[in-house]
């Protein structure tokens, strides 16, 4: 293991993450191939495979899963030591991982490119997961910054809040209860529901909101994706619980309706995450300090509430 290079573990770790070459390549800018000769010249140090391949298929060996533990704490403590020196020199530069739930995708990318013009000599990779990938990540020391809803209780973080996040009850636009006025939220249970994934934020708040009146909804589908969600709810296949900043396009193009459903929407807390253990490289400091000045006027102005009356539903 002496001679294994902090590129190979890299390469090695991202593969590991999504189980894929291809899509390892894709993260790191490489070819297919190139990604094949770090892992294989890996193995070649470790002595054992790191991977088993079945077609397209990619496991981790059991000897690959005791070594992603270390290669990740290698490279944890590697950026460590390069944030160390960003902050010696008081430099705003090195490259900065921030992770995100899904659902930051559909504002996150525009801030982004607003945070890049003002400080075009910091890399950003971004990792997209859903909250309890993402709080793995942040226990590993993966990310550097965290922007999510809900922020873990099982670490030590410092979470800060920097605008609302509304929740809202979605329907196709020719849905009958898109119509009512103050929908109770018992009528929901009439309806069949298409509904994120167990693990996700969107699906925490949902549930959180229905144990105060007691109701269960009729769940035919769990998926993923505020995309296909979306596309299913449209097509009228049923109701569903969106954060407010995922359809905004749809609301423009009047594609979705909003129910107005009693109690909502449903207002949370979008949140700067970090762990308290961790340091700050200059970088990051100035991200943090960029959303927190930036990122409530920015979701205000674009992804106005649809109804005055909201419940919020702590965090």
């Amino acid at each position: 293991m002496k001679n294994a290079t902090f590129r190979q573990l890299r390469v090695f770790s991202e593969v590991a993450r999504h189980l894929s070459f291809a899509r390892a390549a894709q993260v790191l800018h490489l070819t297919p191939p190139a990604v094949t000769m770090q892992v294989k010249e890996l193995e070649g140090h470790v002595g054992m495979p790191l991977f088993e391949r079945n077609g397209r298929k990619v496991a981790l060996t059991t000897v690959g899963e005791y070594m992603l533990v270390y290669a990740r704490k290698v490279l944890a403590t590697l950026k460590d030591a390069e944030d160390a020196a960003a902050r010696l020199q008081k430099l705003e530069t090195g490259t900065l991982v921030i992770g995100m739930v899904s659902t930051a995708k559909y504002f996150l990318p525009h801030l982004l490119a607003e945070f890049r013009r003002e400080h075009g000599s910091i890399d950003i990779r971004l990792a997209v997961s859903n909250r309890e990938q993402l709080v793995k990540m942040l226990h590993a020391n993966e990310v550097d910054i965290a922007i999510m809803g809900r922020p873990p209780k099982e670490l030590a973080t410092r979470a800060e809040p920097f605008a609302a996040h509304p929740h809202v009850f979605v329907a196709q636009v020719n849905h009958p209860l898109a119509l009512a006025s103050q929908v109770p939220v018992a009528w929901l249970r009439e309806y069949d529901f298409i509904v994120r994934e167990q693990g996700s934020g969107t699906r925490a708040a949902l549930e959180k909101f229905l144990d105060g009146d007691h109701v269960e909804l009729r769940v035919i589908m769990e998926m993923a994706s505020n995309e296909t969600i979306k596309q299913a709810v449209m097509a009228g296949m049923g109701l569903s619980f969106l954060s407010l900043h995922t359809i905004g396009l749809e609301l423009r193009n009047q594609l979705i309706s909003v129910l107005d459903v009693e109690g909502g929407p449903v207002v949370r807390a979008w949140n700067v995450v970090h762990t308290q253990s961790k340091l700050l490289s200059p970088a990051a400091e100035a991200f943090r300090y960029f959303m927190l000045e930036r990122g409530e006027s920015y979701l205000a102005e674009n992804f106005p509430a649809p109804f005055s009356t909201a419940k919020s539903v702590s965090n």
